[in-house]
């Protein structure tokens, strides 16, 4: 054998004691293993934290609705002449903390003769955006009047959050309705 093919057996060797040995070497299997589970699991943990918030606002939004439309139902807000944008107000008292009372929610107070003739409002113009703020309307009405209550939020966390598409509006954006109905008691005029 020529001193050529020695060192080339010689290298075979070492080339294959090297890969025996990484190939038993299972240092790097956990990171491996970690980016293949990484991207599913934030995943799923950034969409429940989503859905979560999303709940959370419509519930504590429809509880603030409640709460103020126990003014117009027992008779406070026309006996102390509450104008619409102190029953707003009286909304976002109740509301989380980060919802933009003032640019993305919108309210209806509405006033019908019976239960039977009431029509929900809508809260999208037809361009698939909110309704201007001039197209809300307020009417508390009186005693034993029915009252719709409606409050439209434009959520827009929803057109933010990756992979998951829960707005319905045209700009990724949620709309969030929160509403009531009731006959007001009969309080004195």
């Amino acid at each position: 054998m020529s001193g050529l093919s020695i060192l080339w057996q010689q290298a075979k060797r070492r080339a294959r004691g090297h890969l025996n040995r990484a190939g038993r070497d299972e240092r790097g299997f956990t990171a491996i293993e970690f980016g293949m589970v990484a991207l599913p699991f934030l995943m799923l943990l950034f969409g429940n934290i989503a859905v979560g918030l999303y709940f959370f606002t419509t519930f504590t939004l429809e509880n603030a609705v409640e709460d103020a439309a126990r003014l117009i139902r027992t008779g406070q807000a026309q006996e102390s002449g509450m104008t619409a944008e102190q029953f707003k107000q009286k909304v976002c008292e109740n509301a989380p903390r980060y919802v933009d009372c003032n640019g993305k929610m919108r309210i209806n107070v509405q006033t019908y003769t019976g239960f039977g003739s009431i029509a929900t409002p809508s809260c999208i113009d037809n361009g698939g955006e909110l309704i201007k703020p001039e197209s809300q309307t307020y009417n508390s009405g009186g005693a034993g009047d029915v009252v719709l209550v409606t409050v439209c939020y434009e959520w827009e966390l929803t057109g933010k959050i990756p992979f998951l598409h829960l707005g319905t509006m045209d700009n990724g954006s949620s709309l969030i309705v929160a509403s009531t109905t009731f006959r007001t008691e009969p309080y004195a005029d």
